[in-house]
């Protein structure tokens, strides 16, 4: 079921957490999405996103803190049908995608601050499943995340209206 934070923040505002509009922009074909949330904390270097999508996301959505960096693109066109693939609800990058043309077209939700046409290091880097603090809220795993054109939400329960 598509939940809009607007009516979210009208009938739960008080078991949410609202992030801040620091720039997130709508790049994968999925403008409205929710799930159970999972972490991973990496800068610069994306094997853990590969390792993660590889994984059933049937139900979730992959928050992951790229420490906002502009150089290069945590998330591309590969791992976006791997996320597809596997059923991923959406993707929450702090940080930069690329192939932005090719994500637009997938049925997967992804949110991400910017594009860059650079790719990440392939080092094996990086936290997983821990909490992540961007745009003024929690991401903790097991607890739940809304998006759409209007915004992020964070709640420690599944939600319905």
């Amino acid at each position: 079921m598509e939940l809009k934070t607007t009516d979210l923040c009208d009938a739960h505002i008080e078991k949410l957490q609202v992030a801040e509009p620091i720039g997130f922009k709508d790049y994968g074909g999925r403008k409205i999405f929710n799930g159970k949330i999972v972490t991973l904390k990496c800068f610069e270097a994306n094997p853990l996103v590969r390792k993660t999508l590889e994984q059933n996301g049937e139900g979730k959505v992959l928050v992951v803190d790229g420490g906002a960096s502009m150089r290069c693109a945590m998330l591309g066109d590969m791992l976006g049908d791997l996320a597809v693939k596997n059923k991923w609800n959406g993707i929450i990058i702090y940080g930069c995608v690329r192939d932005s043309a090719d994500l637009a077209k997938l049925d997967v939700g992804v949110k991400a601050l910017n594009t860059h046409p650079m790719k990440s290091a392939r080092t094996m880097e990086g936290q997983e499943n821990i909490t992540v603090r961007f745009a003024g809220v929690n991401f903790n795993p097991n607890e739940f995340v809304y998006c759409d054109e209007d915004g992020i939400v964070v709640s420690k329960e599944e939600l319905s209206l």
